[in-house]
């Protein structure tokens, strides 16, 4: 259900922007552990490409079901699961995008806590949550363009 058109072309910029920031992540990723602890820019890097991934994608998730559904007002938790539940995403990735969530509430409001090894965790271990998303939303796009034509 589509209640007004959604503005393809402004998700496929957003999802742009995701893959630059993601191209970035993957660069960070292959430094080695040594070195990337022993410059502070690499950390910071690491999160200020990461919060805006996600935000990017919390971003695309709340046009989706503004323009599908009407639901304007969502935190990020709702989002997740809102996509899950309604087919935008798979219900087993939208866990996932549940957890990405979270994360992205611990680095804004809990930043402190926020350790430059654990930022080499993420970026060496969970970059594929991103491209799952990225995928996630191309297929739902497809899936919106042919519904367009017939």
């Amino acid at each position: 259900m589509v209640i007004s058109r959604l503005h393809v072309e402004k998700i496929e910029k957003s999802l742009s922007l995701i893959q630059e920031f993601l191209a970035a992540l993957k660069a960070l990723s292959e430094i080695p552990k040594e070195d990337f602890l022993s410059d502070r820019r690499n950390p910071a890097a690491t999160e200020s490409y990461l919060r805006r991934a996600i935000e990017s994608m919390f971003d695309i998730g709340r046009h989706i079901l503004a323009k599908s559904y009407g639901l304007k007002e969502l935190e990020y938790k709702k989002i997740a699961r809102t996509l899950g539940e309604k087919g935008f995403v798979s219900r087993e990735y939208s866990v996932i995008l549940l957890k990405i969530a979270g994360y992205r509430n611990r680095m804004v409001h809990l930043y402190y806590e926020i350790s430059p090894t654990e930022m080499y965790d993420i970026v060496t271990q969970h970059l594929s949550d991103i491209e799952c998303f990225i995928g996630e939303i191309v297929h739902f796009l497809e899936d919106y363009r042919n519904s367009q034509t017939t």
